[in-house]
């Protein structure tokens, strides 16, 4: 990694590389920039999506026509949300015949969030001390 460089009066460039250090600290905020930006906390940034995580939450296991019930969206755009929260595994879907039933994935939101945490750990002390 190169932390920077300069340029003399003739135009010669020069690189510094970067110390041990400052590259620790560079991989420590990638890292940091990595696990926030995954599909888990983009599938909960969305207001309306909450509301369905909430819905799923209080209703504990429920099809789209039961979830949809007291939410202002139609039961097409409830589904689209489903699916995403279920592509980042905070909830899970289960078939029964033509239903799918939904319910919060505890155990997957416990292992991202405790991951995380432990990733926050290690990187505190090189990124922001």
């Amino acid at each position: 990694m190169m932390k920077g460089g300069f340029t003399c009066a003739y135009s010669c460039t020069y690189i510094v590389p970067m110390t041990t250090t400052e590259n620790l600290r560079a991989q420590a905020i990638d890292a940091a920039i990595e696990s926030l930006d995954e599909a888990f906390f983009k599938a909960l940034c969305e207001p309306s999506r909450v509301a369905v995580f909430k819905r799923v939450l209080l209703l504990g296991r429920a099809d789209v026509g039961e979830i949809a019930k007291e939410l202002p969206q139609e039961r097409s755009v409830i589904s689209r949300h489903l699916q995403v929260l279920h592509d980042a595994q905070i909830v899970k879907a289960t078939r029964v015949g033509r239903q799918v039933f939904y319910e919060v994935n505890g155990g997957a939101i416990v292992e991202r969030l405790e991951g995380l945490l432990q990733r926050t750990k290690g990187l505190v002390s090189l990124c922001c001390p």
